[in-house]
C-alpha cells in the first residue's frame, strides 16, 4: 500500500528531503509544526488541493522530522540548520522568490528566513507560530516532551484541537504509528531537549530583527489556542510594519483544519493581492 506522507524526493543542501508538490502559479512554500508523527502531508493535507489552484505549492518535511532524513553529521537542530535547508530547498527546486505559510515551529523558521533572506522571501502567513520569545505552555511541554502511547498522543492532539470530535481514532493511531516509526522518536527526543524553554529562545529571532521585515505578512491564530498563546500573535502584529491579523473564536491549534474554509477565504487573497 502506498504511503501519501511519502512524496517527492531532492537533495537540499546535503538533506535529503522528503516533499509534497502540487499546482502550477506562483510558488508557495508551506513549512508544518513540531509535534509527534508530524509530516508535511499530515499538517497541510487538508489545504493543499484548494491552495493549489492558485499556487505552485510545495510542502517539505523538515529535517528531524517525517521522512526527511536526518544526517548521521547532525547532532544539533538550530535555526540555522532548518533556514538554511529551506534556502537549499528553493535552490534545489529552482525557485528565487517564495510566499510561505507556517504553521507553529514553521512560522518560527518563517520569519526567520524572511529576517535573514528577505530577498528570498515574497510575503508569509504566520498560523499559530512560534519565533518570539514567551513562556512555555503546558500544551507546549507536553508536544516536546511527548512519551510515546496511544493514549499520551490522545492527550496531546486534544489540546491542539478546541473541538474534540476531530479527535478521531483514525487521527490517532496515524500520528502514534508515526511517532515510533524505526528512529522517528530517537531522533524528536533530541529536537527540544529540556530545559525547553531555552528550545523557545532557540527558535526566536530577535524582536529588533522582526520589527525590520518590510514583506507583507498575514497573522492567523486560534484564541483558544493551548500549544502557542495568542498574545503572540498580538505581539507579531505590533512588531511587523505591514502586517494585519485575524484571529479565529473558538478555535484552537489546529486553525487550517478546524476553520480550514474561513482560513482559506483569508490566506488565498492575501497571497494573491
Amino acid at each position: 500500500m502506498t504511503n501519501p506522507e511519502i512524496g517527492k524526493r531532492i537533495v537540499a543542501g546535503h538533506i535529503d528531503t522528503n516533499y509534497h508538490e502540487a499546482g502550477s502559479g506562483p510558488p508557495l512554500v508551506l513549512i508544518h509544526g513540531s509535534g509527534p508523527g508530524v509530516t508535511a502531508f499530515a499538517n497541510w493535507s487538508q489545504i493543499i488541493p484548494p491552495l493549489a489552484e492558485h499556487f505552485h505549492v510545495y510542502a517539505p518535511d523538515m529535517v528531524g522530522f517525517g521522512y526527511t532524513e536526518t544526517p548521521d553529521s547532525l547532532t544539533d537542530f538550530t535555526l540555522d540548520v532548518w533556514v538554511g535547508q529551506i534556502i537549499d530547498f528553493l535552490d534545489a527546486i529552482g525557485v528565487d522568490k517564495a510566499s510561505f505559510i507556517g504553521n507553529s515551529f514553521g512560522g518560527a523558521l518563517s520569519v526567520a528566513t524572511a529576517a535573514r533572506h528577505p530577498e528570498r522571501v515574497d510575503r508569509f502567513v504566520l498560523m499559530g507560530a512560534a519565533g518570539l520569545e514567551f513562556h512555555i505552555t503546558a500544551g507546549l511541554e507536553a508536544v516536546w516532551g511527548y512519551q510515546p502511547s496511544l493514549e499520551n498522543m490522545r492527550k496531546l492532539i486534544e489540546t491542539f484541537a478546541y473541538n474534540s470530535a476531530l479527535v478521531t481514532d483514525a487521527i490517532v493511531e496515524s500520528r502514534h504509528n508515526a511517532s515510533i516509526s524505526p528512529g522517528a522518536f530517537e531522533v524528536y527526543s533530541r529536537l527540544f531537549p529540556e530545559p525547553r524553554q531555552a528550545s523557545i529562545s532557540r527558535l526566536a529571532t530577535r524582536e529588533d530583527q522582526i520589527g525590520a521585515i518590510q514583506h507583507r505578512a498575514l497573522i492567523v491564530h486560534g484564541r483558544e489556542d493551548e500549544i502557542i498563546p495568542v498574545d503572540v500573535a498580538y505581539r507579531y502584529l505590533a512588531l511587523l510594519k505591514r502586517s494585519e491579523l485575524h484571529v479565529f473564536g473558538e478555535c484552537g491549534h489546529w486553525t487550517q483544519i478546524e476553520k480550514r474554509s474561513r482560513f482559506l477565504d483569508v490566506v488565498i487573497p492575501f497571497l494573491r493581492d
